[in-house]
C-alpha cells in the first residue's frame, strides 16, 4: 500500500470486499460550535479536506450553524422577528433535509454537546430519519463526552452513528489550544470513521 493510499484510505478495503454503492451521496460537514474564536472552523476545514482527498465519489458540503440565525426553541417571539425566525428554521430545516448523511464537528461544553447544536437539532425530525451520521471533536478530552451527548439526541430523531470518531486534543492539537495543528495519527481514525459512515450512509438511502 502506498504512503498516500494509507494516508488516505482509499485502499483500505480489500479487492474482495463489496464496493459501497454510493448513488451520489451527499454528507454534511455540520459546524456545530457558533462560539465567537471558535476553533471549529479549522477543524470543519480539515475534516472537509481529509475527506475529499480520499476521491470516495461523494460530495461533501460545509454547513455552518453560524449561518442560521435560529430562535431558541419554544421563545415567545415579538412580530419584527418572527418572521426572519420562521425563514431561518425553513432554511435550516431544508438544508439538513438534503444531505444523505452527516458528520457532526462538535466541541464539549460543560460534559456535553453546546447548547446552540442541541438547539438547531430540536428542531429537525423527519428531516433526518433514517440517516447516518459521525462525529468530529476537539476539547480537553476530544470532544468525547459532547459525541456521548449527541448518540443519545440522534438515537431519538432515528439517526444510525458509526463508532469510530476522530478526537482533537486542545492539549496536544492545538498550538497555544488556538492554532490547528493536528496529528497525523488521527487520519487512521477519520479513514475508519469515512468508510463505516459511507456504507452505513449508502445504506440507509436504499431504505428510504
Amino acid at each position: 500500500m502506498g504512503f498516500l493510499d494509507k494516508l488516505f484510505g482509499k485502499s483500505t478495503k480489500t479487492d474482495n470486499e463489496p464496493a459501497v454503492k454510493k448513488d451520489n451521496l451527499k454528507i454534511a460537514i455540520v459546524q456545530g460550535s457558533v462560539r465567537q474564536g471558535r476553533n471549529g472552523e479549522a477543524v470543519a476545514k480539515w475534516t472537509y479536506d481529509f475527506a475529499t482527498k480520499r476521491n470516495d465519489d461523494v460530495e461533501y458540503e460545509i454547513v455552518d450553524l453560524a449561518d442560521y440565525n435560529l430562535p431558541m426553541l419554544g421563545e415567545e417571539l415579538t412580530e419584527v422577528n418572527q418572521s426572519d425566525s420562521e425563514t431561518a428554521i425553513k432554511a435550516w430545516s431544508e438544508k439538513i433535509a438534503s444531505f444523505d448523511g452527516y458528520i457532526f464537528v462538535a466541541p464539549e461544553y460543560n460534559h456535553a454537546v453546546g447548547g446552540a447544536l442541541k438547539n438547531a437539532l430540536d428542531f429537525l425530525n423527519p428531516e433526518v430519519n433514517n440517516k447516518a451520521a459521525a462525529f468530529v471533536g476537539y476539547g480537553s478530552l476530544g470532544g468525547t463526552r459532547a459525541h456521548e451527548n449527541l448518540r443519545l439526541i440522534l438515537g431519538e430523531l432515528q439517526v444510525a452513528d458509526v463508532r469510530t470518531a476522530v478526537t482533537f486534543s486542545l492539549m496536544t492539537d492545538f498550538e497555544n489550544m488556538s492554532e490547528f495543528k493536528p496529528a497525523d495519527y488521527h487520519a487512521d481514525n477519520a479513514n475508519q470513521m469515512l468508510d463505516q459512515l459511507i456504507s452505513w450512509t449508502g445504506g440507509f438511502k436504499s431504505l428510504r
